[in-house]
């Protein structure tokens, strides 16, 4: 999925670099697009906490 992309900066540990780049050497996906796929998990573990819209399923009956 090719999207347009905002450019942030991101801290991460020198333990977290490094094997970043050794899973990147090994597989050849870029060290963002695992970073993005962190975000991701990390927004679905979280969706309940999240503001939006309710679907009608979650309503009481």
């Amino acid at each position: 999925m090719s999207r347009k992309k905002i450019s942030t900066t991101v801290y991460i540990t020198p333990e977290q670099d490094e094997a970043l780049k050794a899973l990147h050497d090994r597989t050849k996906v870029p060290v963002a697009e695992y970073i993005r796929q962190g975000i991701d998990l990390i927004l679905k573990q979280y969706d309940h906490l999240m503001p939006g819209q309710r679907s009608l399923f979650d309503l009481p009956k």
